[in-house]
């Protein structure tokens, strides 16, 4: 086969899980349905909060995608719930939307074997 990977979907899971099977050396295929929304974010376009800002950091140490992006993209970063214990506090990044995509993309074309 042409492919070793084969992963369906360009959003969050799918870009990053395209990403790292890439960065292993496997031949990777993302397929999607509009290259134009690769890394498209809802409408509400934040990365992060009590429970995915730690998830996002974790990604981050593991070499994704999702930190750069938000680096890259982002235009307001705070920490939530400061008045309150470490243990409901959560980092929270609301990005621009196009540069958010546009960023998305072009990681993803600069990556070898993807």
């Amino acid at each position: 086969s042409e492919w070793d990977v084969v992963v369906i979907g360009g959003g969050h899971a799918g870009t990053e899980a395209a990403a790292a099977s890439a960065r292993t050396g496997a031949r990777t295929l993302l397929l999607t349905h509009k290259l134009a929304d690769i890394g498209a974010l809802s409408c509400n376009p934040s990365i992060g909060g009590v429970g995915k800002g730690h998830l996002v950091c974790e990604i981050d140490a593991m070499g994704g995608m999702m930190g750069k992006l938000a680096d890259e993209a982002g235009v307001q970063f705070r920490m939530l719930n400061m008045s309150k214990g470490p243990a409901v506090r959560g980092p929270r990044a609301q990005m621009d939307r196009q540069m958010y995509r546009s960023a998305s993309l072009r990681l993803l074309t600069e990556t070898p074997n993807l």
